[in-house]
């Protein structure tokens, strides 16, 4: 009886403190996500989805890696954890999805990054985002992309008349060097998306995590360990860190008015913005070119024509430890696109085994600039389109808008903490 008690206080305290101001309706979610492939952070991110599940109309559950090896079968193995733990969490908290349901819209979509032009042919997530759109609902369709934007753009291409039907949160900054090029097709074909492009905020759930104290470094020992099998399974992952980046997505949907993403939230705040940058080259680069963070950097080249097909990978160039694949466009044209990812000096080598290629080297500035000054070759955004804050006050170092999200992460975990004790 007395652990009844205790526990029911703690739900009870729960609910008082969920966020500022509670969704009055649940949202219509999908999550498209590269669990698996680049960063077991959408492990620690599925984890505390499951256990808040009840607060959403979840639709779907895709398997987006741009990069990796991640595939559905880590939403499954994820969701058969959930469902032991299942029995303690609907002892005190109604609305809970069965896990069979949440199986069956686990979706499969592109294993890997798209080709120059940005999409190529239907998945089965993509597939089911075009689905979902088209349900008969007065509220829209959430799409919060935690990887590469590959089966969004696909399914754009495929069915156009989604556009006005979604809204999307995206994980951009590090993500958005994995999907440059359907990135680019989203914006240059669909400017007019409503679309939160968060590139630094949702840093500010990171901050801290090597830092001592109960909701810093120390909340697995504090708060998860010895709780259930979602909890077993955390350690797993940065050795039980609070890592988290794609969170802000999906507290951005628990918390204050989604409609209005001016607002302060516990998933962050931001701002319009009407361009995207875009960096062209048609040379080698030295340190004399400096490049906004964030932008897309794409280098043309011109070289022997070939007798392949348009968007035919057929060279690479090699920056910050990592292979980027270039293309053909046809008529003797070669082009490759790159996104960085954070401030630094960067140097590149682009090579082909394609006979008379002008392969190169080169250098270039990546200064903490977003989105900067308008350009002649940037992408133009329509009236709908969100991203981090650029008051230096919200930095967090060089992480622009941090703070519209880190001043919450105390109550979010804390919050989270009183789930995890209905576990042990």
């Amino acid at each position: 009886m007395k652990k009844l008690f205790l526990v029911f206080s703690i739900l009870t305290a729960s609910i008082t403190v969920m966020g500022q101001q509670p969704i009055p309706v649940k949202p219509r979610i999908l999550i498209s996500t590269d669990i698996g492939g680049t960063d077991p952070d959408d492990n620690q991110s599925m984890a505390h989805f499951l256990m808040y599940s009840e607060m959403f109309e979840t639709e779907g559950l895709v398997s987006s890696p741009s990069y990796g090896h991640g595939s559905k079968q880590n939403l499954l193995d994820m969701i058969d954890l959930y469902e032991k733990d299942l029995p303690k969490l609907k002892k005190y908290i109604k609305g809970f999805p069965s896990p069979d349901a949440l199986r069956a819209i686990c979706k499969q979509g592109r294993q890997g990054a798209a080709p120059f032009k940005g999409y190529t042919t239907a998945t089965e997530g993509s597939d089911w985002i075009i689905k979902c759109a088209r349900k008969k609902s007065t509220r829209p369709l959430w799409i919060l992309v935690w990887g590469g934007l590959d089966d969004l753009a696909q399914a754009l291409h495929d069915a156009p008349d989604i556009q006005n039907k979604i809204r999307v949160y995206w994980i951009g900054g590090p993500n958005k060097k994995w999907s440059t090029n359907s990135y680019v097709y989203i914006v240059e074909n669909f400017p007019n998306l409503w679309f939160i492009e968060a590139n630094a905020s949702y840093r500010g759930f990171i901050t801290n995590d090597k830092q001592p104290g109960k909701f810093n470094k120390d909340y697995y020992d504090e708060c998860i360990r010895g709780a259930g099998y979602l909890g077993k399974d955390y350690i797993k992952y940065y050795d039980g860190k609070v890592k988290m980046g794609d969170t802000p997505s999906l507290l951005y949907m628990m918390d204050g008015d989604p409609n209005n993403p001016q607002k302060e939230s516990w998933g962050g705040s931001f701002e319009k913005f009407t361009h995207s940058p875009r960096v062209i080259f048609n040379r080698s680069t030295t340190l004399k070119d400096t490049v906004p963070v964030y932008a897309i950097i794409e280098f043309r080249i011109k070289g022997p024509e070939m007798n392949i097909p348009a968007d035919s990978t057929c060279f690479t160039m090699t920056t910050d430890g990592q292979d980027w694949d270039g293309f053909y466009l046809g008529n003797g044209e070669y082009a490759v696109r790159y996104a960085p990812k954070s401030t630094a000096v960067l140097t590149y080598k682009i090579t082909s085994d394609i006979p008379g290629f002008p392969e190169q080297t080169g250098e270039f500035v990546v200064n903490n600039t977003w989105p900067g000054k308008i350009d002649a070759d940037d992408y133009k955004l329509g009236d709908y389109w969100y991203t981090d804050r650029n008051d230096a006050n919200l930095f967090e170092g060089k992480w622009q808008g941090s703070k519209t999200v880190s001043k919450w992460r105390k109550d979010v975990l804390q919050d989270w903490a009183k789930r995890w004790e209905l576990l042990k």
